[in-house]
């Protein structure tokens, strides 16, 4: 069944499709998923006061979602478009609400880190989906509005998920931010089943299996090497040696669906030019972004003492600026070509972490804000060619394809984000903490993390251990900005060369680029 006739599912026609309330249904979806990777950080300093979790096991809380999510996508995405994007959307959405009322009841580290996988695993099923109905519902004239909407509220809903996380922690335990993913997922589960009609490739190949495999095995190691890697040492034989292994399993990855006859992702899709400058933009994007949020919230909450409201109300201009600049891109575009605006977007996310790397234990909040603006303005202006690249450089057939690749991209992009930056941000907070003349039981708690050193420094009065502990830890933020602004300048070298070898401003696919999709469409 082709795409065209697929869309029409149980609707009968394409004319009884409401694409207004088809994008409603899938913008909340994927606005449950996308929130939840933002949302619980703003719940951290809870976490760590009440299940007594160390920063590298923060970090995982965070992200061992991202990475099932990132490890599963490609996956995940392939048994969607097989068996249906509606029923991938109702069971991920299913699971999503019930791997949330797990996790309310959970008080240990370990099994709180284990049902976030378990969200992952559901948010993957979710995520490709609602792109690929929009690309395969929506007639071409309208595609391309329907995605600025779908990338404003990608960008914008882990912002948003922070404000809502932050006004229920008023009243109420980090698990009510585990709640609030159970009312928006059922929500999202009930328009889906109301207004999304099934679309399907029931003719597809069967699964790469093997594929699948390498991808999680080689995300797991790479991420858990980067993670743990300030509690061994960045140079030690097992923080190098994962990282090694790791890569090794991705190149295996790579080498294997070159040679399958029908691959989960065809690597010479990356000959297209506009295809890989988006692919690339996107993961780095969300690599700055992702590691951001994971530690401003901490930064805001535990170093400036704002409350969980008044840290995600901080936040909130960024989203303010995201929003216009994503709705605002694609008539720069039209008028100036894609490249301009997309590289002045990733450059001035660069030059807000910038910014935002200075801040310390006294900073003012005009320093936050100014940092704040630029950063969710060229979120804005990036995204949207980003995600239109490597959607219109493909022909219809590979529509599932490049909706695949966008969704993985955001979420391996998160997933190293969380873990570089968090790990730069352990690393300069254990160097930098003077814990000397400390006894052993104090020193190895306040080593752990600022929260465990702020709970520690505050029962035994020891003032001074507080603020070496903040002060540490902002020498800590400053290495992960730093960090996280150069994967952003990285980012936009890459977009003005593979753009300008592309031949100009456009994104459509070329002649030889077509050529190819044809071939991976033969295999996919």
């Amino acid at each position: 069944m082709n795409q065209g006739s697929a869309a029409h599912g149980r609707s009968g026609s394409a004319g009884a499709v409401r694409h207004g309330a088809v994008l409603a249904v899938t913008c909340l979806a994927l606005a449950t998923v996308v929130s939840a990777m933002a949302s619980l950080n703003v719940a951290l300093p809870g976490i760590a006061r009440e299940t007594h979790a160390s920063q590298t096991q923060l970090a995982w809380i965070i992200d061992a979602y991202s990475l099932v999510f990132a490890a599963l996508l490609l996956l995940a995405a392939t048994l969607g478009d097989r068996f249906g994007r509606r029923k991938a959307l109702l069971g991920g959405l299913g699971l999503f609400a019930g791997a949330s009322v797990a996790a309310t009841f959970s008080s240990e580290p370990g099994l709180l880190i284990a049902l976030r996988a378990v969200l992952g695993v559901a948010a993957a099923f979710v995520m490709p989906a609602t792109l690929s109905t929009i690309t395969s519902t929506f007639p071409r004239e309208q595609r391309t509005r329907a995605v600025s909407v779908w990338a404003a509220v990608a960008g914008a809903s882990a912002v948003l998920g922070l404000l809502a996380s932050g006004a229920v922690l008023e009243l109420w335990s980090w698990r009510s931010v585990f709640w609030l993913n159970v009312i928006l997922a059922v929500v999202a589960l009930v328009g889906t089943y109301v207004f999304v009609p099934e679309s399907a490739e029931p003719g597809k190949q069967r699964i790469d299996v093997v594929g699948a495999a390498l991808t999680v095995v080689g995300l797991g190691v790479l991420v858990f090497s980067i993670i743990q890697a300030p509690e061994h040492g960045w140079g030690s034989t097992r923080t190098l040696g994962g990282i090694v292994l790791g890569l090794l399993v991705l190149v295996g990855f790579i080498a294997w669906e070159l040679r399958h006859p029908h691959p989960l992702l065809d690597p010479r899709l990356f000959r297209n030019r506009p295809f890989s400058a988006g692919t690339l933009s996107i993961t780095l994007q969300f690599f700055a972004f992702f590691g951001f949020i994971f530690v401003v919230m901490q930064y805001l909450q535990l170093v400036r003492g704002d409350s969980a409201l008044i840290a995600a109300v901080s936040v909130l201009p960024m989203s303010a600026a995201m929003i216009p600049s994503a709705r605002l891109a694609p008539r720069l575009a039209a008028h100036f070509g894609a490249r301009r605006p997309w590289v002045v977007g990733m450059v001035a996310v660069a030059a807000g972490l910038v910014v935002l790397a200075e801040l310390d234990t006294d900073s003012s909040y005009w320093l936050i804000l100014a940092g704040l603006i630029p950063l969710g303005a060229g979120m804005g202006l990036a995204m949207t060619p980003a995600t239109a690249a490597i959607t219109d450089a493909l022909p219809p057939a590979l529509q599932n394809v490049g909706s695949a690749v966008n969704d993985l991209s955001r979420e391996l992009g998160g997933a190293l984000g969380i873990a570089v930056l968090g790990s730069a941000l352990n690393a300069g907070y254990r160097s930098n903490l003077d814990i000397e003349g400390l006894p052993a039981p104090v020193a190895e708690a306040a080593h752990s993390s600022l929260a465990a050193a702020n709970i520690v420094g505050t029962r035994t009065g020891n003032a001074t251990l507080i603020d070496n502990a903040r002060d540490a830890f902002a020498s800590g933020l400053h290495l992960a900005f730093i960090t996280g602004a150069g994967a952003a300048v990285m980012g936009a070298i890459a977009v003005s060369v593979l753009m300008h070898r592309a031949g100009g401003d456009t994104v459509g696919p070329t002649s030889s680029d077509s050529t190819i999709g044809t071939n991976a469409g033969s295999n996919s």
